[in-house]
């Protein structure tokens, strides 16, 4: 992995007009984080040396929230796509931000987009290994499908090299029976990116450029192109709509969920307890059914809560208890006791060993109201 220089660009100036949101669609969140973030999470876990965002509709908006919250340990560039011409052209305005030392250095960019939040770190690197092993041009990451119905199809030659992809609307009988199928990231040699995406033609349906024509650009220039199949293609899967928002959540919660357990925390019913990426549990905790905990919560050692307990950027100390009830923004010392029914509001503290009976009210927006 550290034999040539790698960077990064990651595309989120789509609209996403699916999401019927004025929310651009990289911030929409999964498990309380926008999924952009968890694709720069997967990218920190690689070497790279310059990630370059390229935004477009509400750029600013994406843009402030990637300067507050993205993994510090990544160097971040932006730049706008002022016009949406497609991928291929999107790629192209992002490798202006990456410094010329990194292609004098003939390294490797990995580009995949805001919309993949599922991805996990190891993929990323395999796809770069093998990229690199090959000594491919371009290595695009693939997926085989028992119903490929709607997905660009991957074409291989009779050396089984990547000939071409043909987007899904193209698909004709002669390419119907391909169950491999495009997903939306790649790897490439940097050398060769500038060129190859100067003599992508628009496609007639639509105008735009579309950034899977590359491979049949480079491998009619006679440049080696690979793939590599992802063993579990829901890592590749995009977010387009709502429903498939909830799919990609519940697939992080079920992530979440089995990280936590195999950490020491008990779950009586882990397919009702919601989990948010920013939470932290120490072990011996155990939750019961309903349980939520939203936002930068933190549970200490032997706390038991639920069931129905929702709890928001907040602290349990260990060994506390907490019973059907609700907690935004407060703190509740070790051994403490709270609930049922009781709603903490931003501020309450309850103390080590204190006892917060039934139905109570603490903090100071509830005294307010009273």
């Amino acid at each position: 992995m550290e034999t040539r220089p790698l960077s990064a660009v990651v595309l989120a100036a789509g609209e996403g007009t699916r999401m019927r949101s004025t929310r651009p669609k990289p911030l929409h969140r999964l498990c309380g984080r926008p999924m952009i973030l968890h694709v720069l999470d997967a990218l920190a876990e690689l070497p790279v040396h310059k990630v370059v965002v390229v935004v477009g509709h509400r750029g600013d908006w994406v843009t402030k929230t990637l300067v507050d919250h993205a993994p510090p340990s990544l160097a971040i560039e932006f730049v706008e796509q002022t016009a949406q011409l497609g991928t291929g052209d999107a790629l192209a305005v992002g490798l202006t931000a990456l410094p010329d030392g990194l292609l004098d250095a003939d390294g490797d960019v990995v580009v995949l987009p805001g919309d993949t939040p599922l991805v996990r770190p190891p993929t990323l690197a395999a796809l770069v290994r093998h990229h690199r092993n090959a000594g491919a041009a371009a290595t695009l990451l693939t997926a085989v499908l028992p119903d490929p119905t709607g997905y660009d199809r991957v074409v291989r030659g009779k050396d089984d090299a990547v000939v071409r992809v043909v987007e899904a609307a193209d698909v004709r009988e002669d390419d119907a029976f391909v169950d491999e199928v495009a997903t939306t990231i790649h790897c490439f040699r940097h050398a060769v990116l500038a060129p190859a995406l100067r003599r992508l033609r628009p496609v007639v349906r639509t105008g735009e450029h579309c950034l899977t024509g590359i491979y049949e650009v480079l491998h009619d220039a006679g440049y080696g192109v690979e793939s590599l199949v992802v063993g579990d293609p829901m890592e590749a899967a995009g977010v387009n709509d709502r429903a498939q928002l909830a799919v990609a959540d519940a697939e992080l919660r079920n992530r979440i969920n089995e990280r936590w357990m195999r950490r020491g925390v008990t779950m009586w019913d882990p397919e009702n307890t919601y989990i948010d990426a920013s939470t932290r549990i120490e072990p011996d905790v155990v939750l019961l059914p309903g349980v939520v905990l939203q936002g930068e919560c933190m549970l200490g050692a032997g706390a038991e809560v639920g069931p129905d307990c929702h709890i928001v950027d907040s602290a349990v100390g260990a060994g506390a208890k907490v019973t059907k009830s609700t907690v935004l923004r407060a703190e509740i010392g070790e051994e403490a006791r709270v609930g049922p029914f009781a709603v903490l509001g931003p501020g309450a503290h309850v103390a080590g060993g204190e006892v917060v009976g039934p139905f109570t009210r603490l903090g100071a927006d509830f005294a307010a109201l009273d």
